[in-house]
């Protein structure tokens, strides 16, 4: 099993910028990519930024050019950088986790709000 405990997030007017930070804990060696997806009302959860055990990553075109993810080298901790915020980026960011056996954990969610 693995939790995933997510901090960050807020409000923020357009432009301006967040960080978001997840960490993991449980059976964490076994750990292959750690990501971001987001929610918005009425819409379906989609991946906002995934990187894999060897630092490889991949972006929504929607988000390229303005956010980074990273993962400290214990890779545990998974970081978004979240620059030049839209009103459109407003959503539930939840991190997610992926074994090499396939299973998926999700954390709890937070909340962004970009003001216009």
């Amino acid at each position: 099993q693995v939790q995933l405990v997510e901090s960050g997030g807020g409000l923020v007017q357009a432009g301006g910028s967040l960080r978001l930070s997840c960490t993991a804990y449980g059976i964490i060696d076994s750990i292959n990519t750690m990501g971001w997806y987001r929610q918005a009302p009425g819409k379906e959860r989609e991946l906002v930024a995934h990187i894999k055990g060897r630092g490889s990553t991949n972006y929504a075109d929607s988000v390229k050019g303005r956010f980074t993810i990273s993962r400290d080298n214990a890779k545990t901790t998974v970081t978004l950088q979240m620059n030049s915020l839209k009103p459109e980026d407003t959503a539930v960011y939840y991190c997610n986790s992926e074994r090499v056996l396939g299973d998926q954990y999700w954390g709890q969610g937070t909340q962004v709000t970009v003001s216009s």
